[in-house]
């Protein structure tokens, strides 16, 4: 009875700073949020104003915000499909076939990751230069007197020069995740599926991705989440929203309304907006993606 009081208490003691934490940085902020989305309030002073859902009402009147809510829903499509069979593509490359430099690969493919997204800002605004970025270089190689292409000015291509160097950021992190899960498939599978006259396309599609299923739905999940926060820092880093707001997203729409034009309460209603938009979309993905799992 006292060993079970013990580690009771050993437990508790354990977590309880960890709770602490998040009730503090997560659940209190996150409340608040909440409260503030009731009230007018420019940020900077004490005068509040509670108005009710009346910054909610002018949401959704607000054309800004649903341009914002578009982009977003296009990044996560694109970013979250391309990356994802990218990732799974490459990880099974590395993993099941011999490839000489693997290690070096598998380096290569994840430094994106571990560079600052001001960093990986800066070169794909080199990239995109209308002037002198490599992309329009090499058309200029094969179209001569081709007109500078304005990648990061247009309305129309803007949002996909961000889906690219978004894709090119994330794609080593998941499929170094990817490849942690393969390495656990065993090896016997696939030489009975072999044996049975199963190419490797098959064994990828009736061993690999039922094995692994459980950790797609984890990272599908991540996805989700990075895209939106990872759509603010590129788009505040590469056009700060711009051109006319073409390449506005949630966060950085919610930043702009809270922030630059001093409208805290009309903010925080974007803030609410955008958590239950993220957490709908988590709990509809998992459930679409459930399934029996499978033990080997």
């Amino acid at each position: 009875m006292k060993n079970k009081k013990r580690k009771t208490g050993f437990i508790i003691l354990c977590t309880t700073p960890a709770i602490l934490l998040f009730i503090i940085f997560m659940i209190i902020p996150t409340v608040d949020v909440f409260r503030m989305s009731l009230y007018k309030w420019g940020g900077y002073t004490q005068n509040k104003t509670f108005v009710g859902l009346e910054n909610f009402t002018k949401l959704f009147s607000n054309p800004r915000f649903y341009q914002s809510f578009q982009n977003s829903i296009l990044l996560i499509v694109l970013v979250t499909l391309i990356t994802f069979t990218l990732s799974l593509i490459f990880a099974a490359i590395l993993s099941r076939e011999k490839i000489k430099g693997q290690n070096f690969f598998r380096i290569v493919f994840y430094i994106p990751n571990i560079l600052s997204v001001v960093v990986i800002s800066a070169i794909f605004s080199a990239i995109y230069d209308p002037n002198r970025g490599l992309l329009n270089s090499l058309i200029s190689l094969f179209r001569k007197d081709a007109e500078p292409v304005l990648w990061l000015g247009n309305q129309k291509l803007v949002i996909y020069s961000i889906v690219i160097a978004m894709i090119w950021q994330a794609v080593g992190y998941y499929m170094v995740m990817y490849m942690a899960s393969m390495a656990n498939v065993p090896e016997s599978l696939y030489e009975s599926a072999a044996l049975e006259g199963a190419g490797k396309i098959s064994q990828f599609f009736s061993i690999t991705l039922p094995l692994i299923w459980t950790n797609i739905r984890t990272t599908l999940t991540f996805f989700i989440i990075s895209t939106i926060n990872m759509s603010f820092l590129m788009v505040k880093s590469m056009t700060n929203g711009g051109p006319d707001g073409a390449s506005s997203v949630f966060l950085s729409y919610m930043y702009q309304e809270a922030y630059t034009n001093s409208s805290y309460g009309y903010g925080m209603a974007i803030g609410v907006m955008v958590f239950l938009f993220s957490f709908a979309l988590a709990g509809i993905l998992n459930a679409v993606t459930k399934r029996e799992e499978i033990e080997f």
